[in-house]
């Protein structure tokens, strides 16, 4: 006799079953959407912190660089204007060369720096 009331229990939990099934199915695949929606906004955020914090090193040794060739022009700048007896002949002589060079890395080198700099970009990125 019980084992009788034991099967009418199991089947009465059967038929209750389905919608608690069905229930806990949206409640586990809500639960799935969120942490994937988590997980990719914390591979997001890594994936933008690495290309900024790359970025922002190379940016500070572009800058230290640049300030370098900027002091070392004046003074080549002034240099030669001595030489020549003029200092602005000393500037437009240093002008000249970096129009001349400026031209010549339009035409020519911007195609090869082009593709390997968004390479390093997109590596940076998808590490």
């Amino acid at each position: 006799m019980a084992r009788f009331e034991n099967i009418m229990s199991d089947k009465q939990n059967v038929m209750e079953t389905p919608a608690s099934i069905i229930e806990t199915l949206f409640e586990k695949a809500e639960a799935y959407s969120k942490t994937s929606f988590e997980l990719g906004k914390l591979k997001s955020v890594e994936t933008t912190s690495s290309v900024v914090t790359y970025l922002v090193s190379r940016l500070s040794v572009v800058i230290m660089i640049s300030l370098f060739a900027l002091i070392l022009n004046i003074g080549i700048a002034i240099w030669l204007g001595k030489l020549l007896g003029e200092y602005y002949y000393g500037f437009f002589i240093v002008a000249g060369f970096y129009c001349v060079a400026g031209i010549v890395f339009h035409l020519f080198l911007h195609r090869w720096n082009k593709k390997p700099l968004g390479d390093l970009i997109i590596t940076q990125a998808l590490q």
